[in-house]
């Protein structure tokens, strides 16, 4: 592939670039010379689960390596230490060394499920940064000045609402620049809130005798309870802290399970920023379901596989979508559906009596509630009359709620 069809394939998707010509420039002499352009991206192990947010940065890795390029998955144990400010409207809680190192245990083993062993280099900022003696650290301080620092829209904000910044924050930038001049890498790759980190490397690789790298950033991917509102899609990004996310090591029905909770309208910005498919076959299948010739239940299941699929296996995936089908299905029955017995007085048990009995309902009168409501079924059958009973003697298949579903065989007897 020549360097403008990899310059093409590179960008697609990308939100910053910094700066187009060098890039094109770097990926012409890379062909010349058969050198491969070295590409890293840093991960602060903070907790020790990769989410899928994670992996929208690793498939732009992956990109350079089908390129054949190699790419440094830069672990920062050391600036994780120290806390990335970015985004933060307080100070950030730091870490303990142990917490980190804890972390970053099981951070290869999850980004190699992603990209290629055998493009990769696995690096620890803390090589580098650990070493550094109180003048070089001066040295490093005095290439970047207050000012520049305030032009970040969270240090600005803060500083504007008199809120404090500490010191070691302005250290978080600098040190992340700094591990672009200890690798001498060719390009950063980030999330579009890293810009600013980014480019402080690029600022700071000439003054250490370096060439700029080029910084390319890709979108944030929002948490599963994302909404769109007015063309948009809104909500926090992907992250453990905010409970919206989809671990890449989480087990596949579980990963199912919060992919259909996705709204219908923003799984289209999964498919973009996660899905192997191209954008002819997302759109087609989009085409689809806007013209209701498909289900967007079903678009969501087709992603949903596919995720499963490259994490855990096409096996794990037709047994994530079969118990989900089971759980969640209109007409589907769970296959371990558990056999409860009620016993009554008389020839027969009011039905929100057992409900509560059986525990699918707090009391009797949410359980009377429910079936006024229609969200009771007996035997696959709605029940509306407040007042049913069930009769001695036989078992039924009960099931209570509609998206959160409960089933339960209730064995009613005479006591």
């Amino acid at each position: 592939m020549n360097a403008e069809a990899q310059l093409a394939e590179l960008t697609r998707g990308v939100v910053d670039l910094h700066v187009k010509s060098e890039l094109l420039e770097r990926l012409e002499q890379s062909l010349k010379t058969g050198k491969p352009l070295l590409v890293k991206a840093g991960f602060d192990p903070t907790r020790p689960d990769l989410h899928l947010g994670h992996t929208v940065l690793m498939r732009k890795m992956r990109q350079f390596q089908d390129l054949g390029h190699r790419v440094v998955f830069l672990i920062g144990d050391t600036t994780a230490m120290v806390g990335d400010p970015t985004g933060r409207n307080k100070l950030r809680p730091q870490l303990e060394r142990a917490e980190v190192e804890a972390a970053a245990k099981t951070y290869v083993a999850q980004a190699q499920k992603i990209l290629d062993p055998a493009r990769m280099a696995v690096r620890y900022n803390s090589e580098w940064l650990d070493a550094m003696k109180p003048m070089d650290l001066v040295r490093l301080m005095a290439k970047s000045t207050v000012s520049r620092m305030l032009e970040r829209k969270d240090f600005a904000k803060r500083f504007a609402e008199e809120q404090p910044i500490y010191q070691h924050e302005f250290l978080y930038p600098l040190f992340q620049g700094y591990d672009s001049v200890a690798l001498d890498d060719d390009v950063e790759l980030g999330g579009t809130d890293q810009l600013f980190n980014l480019m402080v490397g690029r600022d700071l690789m000439p003054q250490y005798g370096k060439r700029a790298q080029i910084v390319m950033t890709t979108p944030l991917l929002e948490g599963i309870d994302a909404k769109l509102e007015d063309g948009r899609v809104v909500g926090a990004k992907m992250s453990k802290s905010a409970n919206n996310y989809v671990g890449i090591d989480e087990p596949g029905e579980e990963q199912f399970r919060k992919l259909m909770l996705v709204d219908d309208q923003v799984i289209w910005r999964y498919f973009e920023l996660l899905s192997a498919k191209s954008a002819g076959e997302i759109a087609e299948l989009r085409e689809s379901v806007q013209a209701g010739k498909r289900h967007p239940k079903d678009a969501k299941k087709l992603f949903a596989d596919e995720i499963v699929t490259q994490y855990h296996g096409a096996a794990a995936a037709t047994e994530a979508r079969k118990r989900w089908d089971a759980k969640f299905e209109a007409d589907a029955v769970p296959e371990d559906v558990e056999t409860i017995r009620v016993s009554c007085e008389g020839d027969a048990l009011w039905l929100p009596k057992a409900l509560a009995i059986a525990a699918l309902v707090k009391s009797s009168s949410q359980g009377r509630q429910l079936v006024e409501q229609g969200g009771v079924e007996v035997d696959q059958k709605r029940v509306s009359d407040p007042k049913h009973e069930l009769p001695a003697g036989r078992t039924y298949l009960v099931r209570v709620g509609s998206k959160n579903r409960r089933f339960a065989r209730l064995q009613v007897e005479k006591s």
